[in-house]
């Protein structure tokens, strides 16, 4: 397998192990970044491994060597990314003979992701949920805002729900709105992906460039636990849900947005200040 390539197939399978970190805080509500949950064990470590057989069942990888050491602990948290990825692995965008007939990572990382452990909600809950105005908040939906002025902060962020713009953001019924909060709130945001064939997940970034193509190679979370790397597609056991807690320690301008490869650049991200 040409180097080139070899870069392309272990940063997909990278991109797909991000989101298995997310995951691993599932079960307690609290999901932590990727680095803070590389520990090899439980469902997500199983995730892992099952996913791993399935894409490198035969055959040989890093240059003829053998690839077991990536079905096991030490494979497992490299490729959690972080500081300790490679440089080679950040910023990549994924050819085109990755992708087969389809032109978005996210349709792959949806498809990867649509059976991983986690919560999940029904469709008919997704849908309220995502029109539902938090408590606390004050609307302006001229202005295509929400600001809370307490202390603690409860949202729903449903990503790109059916009956709106697609890859956007649905949170109290308004699209990718500007969401403002105290200095010191702690924050509780629930991301449901409600997209029927495609991946999505939710990242606070002090990034306030053009955003990179592979956020989740190049981006770090603006404050610790902001960031859900991945939530597979919705299956009959109802659609993916996980929740980030965090608190909003620095006052400033930062900006949330979708880590799958190419959805902020369409637009999928919105203002998050801290004032």
């Amino acid at each position: 397998m040409k180097s080139t390539r070899l870069a392309a197939v272990i940063g997909t399978v990278a991109i797909a192990a991000a989101g298995l970190a997310a995951m691993a805080g599932c079960g307690t509500t609290t999901t932590k970044p990727p680095a803070a949950a590389a520990t090899p064990s439980g469902p997500a470590y199983s995730y892992y491994r099952s996913m791993m057989g399935r894409l490198y069942g035969g055959g040989s990888m890093m240059g003829g060597s053998g690839h077991s050491w990536m079905m096991g602990g030490t494979g497992y948290r490299w490729m959690m990314g972080g500081l300790a990825a490679p440089a080679w692995m950040r910023g990549h965008a994924l050819p085109g003979f990755m992708m087969g007939t389809s032109r978005d990572p996210g349709k792959i990382m949806g498809s990867l992701f649509a059976n991983a452990p986690g919560p999940r909600v029904s469709a008919a809950q997704a849908t309220q949920l995502g029109s539902k105005v938090p408590a606390g908040a004050t609307l302006d939906r001229t202005a295509n805002r929400i600001t809370f002025t307490g202390t603690s902060v409860r949202l729903v962020v449903l990503a790109s729900p059916a009956g709106g713009p697609d890859e956007t953001f649905r949170i109290a019924g308004l699209v990718n709105p500007a969401i403002t909060v105290k200095a010191g709130a702690r924050l509780s945001i629930e991301i449901i992906n409600a997209d029927p064939d495609t991946a999505h997940g939710l990242v606070i970034t002090a990034s306030h460039g053009t955003p990179a193509r592979m956020p989740m190679m190049t981006t770090r979370s603006a404050f610790p636990g902001a960031a859900l790397w991945f939530l597979g597609n919705p299956t009959s056991a109802g659609t993916h849900a996980g929740t980030l807690i965090f608190t909003a320690s620095t006052a400033g301008t930062y900006r949330y947005l979708c880590p799958v490869p190419g959805h902020a650049q369409k637009g999928m991200a919105g203002t998050f200040t801290v004032s």
